[in-house]
């Protein structure tokens, strides 16, 4: 069930959907760390969410904040701390453009 606020943005423009869900060959830093060489960039940001989650990587001061171990810096540009507002965007940088 998606949220009230990404059915609309579905429906304005249903290329996003598209965008999130389309399979698409990853470059080999991500392949190495999602185990995969084709997901979709949804799933790919589900598996670094739940890597975060089971390795407890959240800042216990702040739950905004990711603390990076070394794994997941090879993903996330080499930054030590990654605000969770910025994670969609870094991950986004490994998925190729298309082609308009």
């Amino acid at each position: 069930m998606l949220p009230q606020r990404m059915k609309k943005a579905v429906t304005d423009n249903p290329k996003k959907l598209a965008n999130l869900i389309d399979l698409v060959n990853l470059p080999s830093t991500l392949r190495d760390f999602v185990g995969q060489s084709q997901t979709s960039r949804l799933s790919c940001f589900m598996r670094v969410w739940s890597y975060i989650k089971t390795n407890n990587l959240q800042d216990p001061n702040n739950k905004n904040v990711v603390n990076c171990d070394e794994k997941l810096k090879g993903i996330l540009l080499g930054k030590p701390q990654v605000d969770l507002a910025e994670l969609p965007a870094l991950i986004k940088l490994h998925f190729p453009k298309e082609p308009k």
